[in-house]
């Protein structure tokens, strides 16, 4: 089938204040409105930054000391890997080796380790006992531009519902809480700008950034998934081509030189994910808690995690193939991704920013979104406490005496108990398996979908937004029943 689809437009579909975009015939809110919508979202995101740095003042000022940062909630991996990864002492990543830890080389994607080494040559000028607060400073000022391209970008590609959609990530509080506790920031933003470039039908740039995302997290891999099914199902075989191309060339064109000379350190972080436990937040680090044995084995969690997410992956494809409407491509991305992120065996806090923009453009509704941020709120500060009793070899408080705690604004002095730290594990799986569910419903529902309910189809789809449908297992149930009618 050809790269420009037949469009399907429905009667009513452009309401007051749309616009049509010249280029695809698509609606689209008007170029004014989201020009000015630029400044209150950028206005809004670095608010939320700052209170996001000031949020983690109170260990920065304490020389982020690992008892105050889990006490208070404010950790972050950015000032202790400045020395732990040998940053601090000019070495290269993936280069140069570092001691001190079980691992040799920096434990992150190439990109990663590109942004951690250049922000490292930025802080040269400074004195040697002011490099490592420096180092976390122009980190989170890097990182806050970031988001701000990720909530703009996200806002860009939501359509209609622009200013909700922003709002929705760009106020929420896991944006506050965990921006700056690690790199994810990179890999969101990326991710973010290659679906805005997927939206305006220019695969081959969406393909380059999204390659680069994977050069600097390994979740947007996953991505490619959703994007080929879509493509797929509408017959969109020359822009899932450039796509793919794209990723691939960009991919390889940062991966590669560290491959050729240093591939030792390039596939730490390979060897790494591999051979790592059971960590914090991972829903098997519960059920071990809770007396299941054999977690020990790593052969046998990776196949555990690994086997669950290729299930979930395999109803993933069929849904989308099947549903009586095709899935809107955030839908799917968003779905994919919990798939990976539930049984996974490691789920640290900041994955949340993995989450953020596609739960908003896949449901852009306020209830579920709300339940979900308190589930993420519980889980920051119960990861926190619970690293502080086990740091203080203490029992921790109890759910009963850690709610009486808090609602006497206080902090539990020797953390929690494993029982407290269970509840808030869970918090976050439920309400993130709830909004799984909830878009799976949609999906199944397209007429309880937010976005299609005003006649819309796929505002991020690009060539897929209204396109028809090319393959489809409801049309080949179609037409095998057909066959096998008896003719008259």
């Amino acid at each position: 089938m050809s790269s420009s689809p037949e469009r399907l437009r429905m009667p009513g579909s452009q309401t007051d204040g749309d616009a049509v975009d010249q280029e695809s015939g698509r609606d689209r809110p008007p170029r004014g409105r989201l020009a000015r919508l630029t400044p209150v979202l950028t206005g809004v995101t670095a608010l939320v930054c700052l209170l996001g740095w000031l949020q983690k003042y109170p260990c920065a000022s304490a020389g982020f000391d690992f008892v105050k940062t889990t006490t208070r909630g404010c950790y972050t991996d950015i000032y202790p890997l400045y020395f732990g990864r040998g940053l601090s002492e000019g070495k290269l990543p993936y280069f140069d080796t570092f001691t001190g830890s079980d691992l040799h080389y920096v434990e992150y994607p190439v990109l990663s380790g590109a942004f951690m080494q250049a922000v490292a040559l930025l802080v040269r000028p400074f004195g040697v006992d002011a490099r490592g607060m420096a180092f976390y400073n122009v980190t989170a000022l890097l990182l806050a531009l970031l988001a701000i391209v990720a909530v703009l970008a996200t806002a860009y590609v939501a359509g209609r519902r622009s200013l909700r959609v922003g709002l929705m990530v760009a106020l929420s509080p896991a944006l506050l809480l965990t921006a700056y506790i690690n790199w994810d920031l990179l890999a969101v933003a990326l991710s973010a700008l290659a679906l805005a470039a997927w939206s305006r039908r220019r695969p081959a740039l969406a393909g380059v950034l999204l390659g680069l995302a994977i050069a600097a997290k390994f979740y947007p891999l996953l991505f490619l998934g959703p994007l080929v099914l879509l493509c797929v199902r509408a017959g969109q075989w020359r822009a899932m081509g450039r796509m793919l191309a794209g990723t691939a060339a960009a991919w390889l064109v940062v991966n590669l030189p560290v491959m050729l000379f240093a591939w030792d350190g390039w596939l730490e972080f390979y060897t790494f994910s591999q051979h790592r436990g059971v960590d914090w937040g991972s829903i098997f680090f519960f059920l071990q808690d809770q007396g299941m044995s054999g977690l020990d084995d790593k052969d046998r969690l990776n196949l555990l995690g690994t086997g669950t997410f290729l299930v979930l992956a395999l109803g993933i494809a069929v849904l989308a193939l099947a549903a009586p409407r095709r899935p809107r491509l955030p839908q799917l991305m968003f779905l994919v991704l919990v798939a990976f992120m539930l049984p996974n065996k490691v789920w640290s806090p900041q994955y949340v920013l993995w989450l953020l923009p596609l739960a908003a453009l896949a449901r852009p509704k306020l209830p579920a979104f709300v339940l979900w941020q308190v589930g993420e709120i519980v889980y920051f500060f119960g990861v926190w406490w619970y690293l502080l009793s086990v740091t203080n070899q203490a029992t921790g408080a109890g759910p009963s005496a850690t709610l009486s705690t808090l609602l006497g604004f206080d902090v539990p002095a020797e953390g929690i108990s494993s029982t407290t730290y269970g509840v808030a594990l869970l918090a976050r799986f439920l309400t993130v398996l709830l909004l799984a569910v909830l878009v799976v419903l949609d999906v199944l529902r397209p007429s309880g979908d937010l976005v299609r309910t005003d006649g819309a189809d796929d505002p991020a789809g690009g060539f897929l937004d209204g396109a028809a449908d090319v393959v489809s297992l409801r049309r080949w149930r179609g037409r095998a029943r057909h066959a096998a009618e008896p003719s008259a």
